[in-house]
């Protein structure tokens, strides 16, 4: 995040609404991006999971927009302790913060910061549900949420963002959460599938996606929402950084799409929609980290490599036998590992900060802090989401009954099916009946 590197001005600054503006737009383009995950995710399972794939992102927003004010913003970005949490009793209940007071070094209100860096503690859960698709009670999901943002992402969101952390001071960069968000959840999903096991029929049964439509809508939205989510961290629009990041969202995204399309069509022999998806999903996470340190060119070698990467690492759950339903391990998890550890190698020591990689003249050190970074981010959240889903699991239960999974999570859980097609054929029967009333009732008349 871009407060992780910018020096501040030595004059105190003042409240910008071009900035203000800005950001609040760009807290909005990410808040949409967890509908748009929703939709991506929905379209990808069969039709039986639909609505619980959808509400295992929507219901994010509801519990972590509670748990981020009551104390998540404090423990992200609050004062730091040790390295490892923040705490300020000011952003307890957000009510200590004065309409007008700024985020220390920017020209844009503390509310403002906390709302955008809320939207990345939404989204960053909900990523996680992909890999569980079908098989997981959704009480036992919300109450995972709840414990996950609480010990996972807002002690690593400090680490990575907040003044203080023992990764900001180190000097890794991520410039919008490759490591804090796609690792992050990447690793999470891992940790819990290991634990919870495989979908029934898994490698046995089709589990194509219902709707590709819907994957192809999603994955639009997601497009168009992350450019708030990068060229929206660099927190104001006065130096042309945030312009440099929105440039390189798009390219490393298109480069992503075709690489893997391209991959597919060598490896498969087709082009399809699902590839055009996961491949811009690819580009747009591995960009996340490192755009705002690279050049054009950069991105697209970013992009062009994640997207091969990411198509190939799909694959690994089938050899590897666990099962991430919607491939978040694939995507997010090598997707972001890629993104960081470029920063090392593309970083050019011209955009965001002077920090130079090994294709610019910087030598390894800026390769090792992004590895340190990947790593014990990847490390912490693996271990401490599989000790949660197994404390879960052994308590009130993570999984569905076999039964209850084959016959569809949605009735199960929600009492309801995505598509009703109950009154399917009986519209025209329905017209007909009430286009012969009017006669049958003559009818009866005349035979009174």
């Amino acid at each position: 995040m871009a407060s992780a590197i910018t020096t501040l001005a030595a004059d105190a600054p003042t409240l910008s609404a071009a900035n203000t503006g800005f950001m609040l737009i760009c807290s909005a383009l990410v808040m949409l991006m967890t509908p748009g995950l929703a939709f991506f995710y929905g379209g990808m399972v069969r039709v039986k999971s639909s609505l619980n794939m959808l509400m295992m992102s929507f219901i994010s927003l509801g519990i972590v927009t509670i748990l981020w004010v009551l104390y998540g913003f404090s423990l992200a970005f609050g004062t730091d302790s040790g390295g490892f949490i923040g705490w300020s009793s000011d952003y307890v209940g957000l009510s200590g913060i004065g309409i007008t007071e700024l985020w220390d070094g920017y020209t844009i209100p503390v509310y403002v910061f906390a709302v955008f860096q809320l939207m990345f503690a939404v989204i960053t859960p909900a990523l996680i549900s992909g890999a569980l698709a079908d098989r997981v009670k959704f009480s036992a999901w919300a109450l995972f949420t709840a414990l996950w943002v609480t010990v996972v992402y807002f002690p690593v969101a400090h680490w990575v963002w907040g003044a203080g952390g023992w990764l900001f001071e180190l000097g890794v960069i991520d410039f919008a959460g490759g490591t804090a968000v796609h690792i992050n959840a990447g690793a999470a999903a891992l940790g819990v599938i290991l634990v919870i096991g495989k979908r029934v029929g898994f490698k046995k049964d089709p589990m194509r996606p219902h709707s590709l439509p819907l994957v192809m809508l999603g994955a639009g939205l997601l497009w168009f929402g992350w450019f708030g989510f990068n060229a929206g961290s660099w927190l104001g629009n006065d130096d042309g950084v945030g312009a440099v990041m929105f440039v390189n969202t798009q390219v490393a995204t298109a480069a992503a799409m075709l690489a893997w399309l391209g991959y597919e069509k060598l490896r498969h022999g087709s082009f399809t929609t699902l590839g055009a998806a996961s491949g811009a999903v690819a580009g747009l996470v591995a960009i996340t980290p490192s755009g705002g340190s690279c050049s054009p060119l950069g991105a697209i070698a970013i992009g062009a490599i994640a997207g091969v990467v990411c198509a190939m690492a799909v694959g690994l759950k089938y050899r590897f036998n666990f099962d991430d339903s919607l491939d978040v391990v694939g995507v997010h998890l090598v997707g972001g590992v890629i993104g960081s550890l470029l920063v090392g190698f593309f970083a050019t020591g011209g955009v965001q900060s002077d920090a130079a990689g090994l294709f610019y003249g910087g030598g390894l050190e800026q390769l090792g802090k992004q590895a340190i970074g990947v790593f014990s981010v990847l490390a912490y959240s693996l271990v401490v989401s599989a000790i949660l889903a197994f404390l879960l699991d052994k308590t009130i239960g993570m999984r569905v009954t076999e039964d209850d999974e084959v016959s569809g999570i949605d009735q199960v859980e929600h009492a309801e099916t995505a598509y009703d097609f109950s009154g399917a054929g009986g519209g025209a029967s329905s017209r007909s009946t009430a286009a012969h009333a009017p006669a049958a009732a003559a009818s009866k008349k005349v035979d009174a």
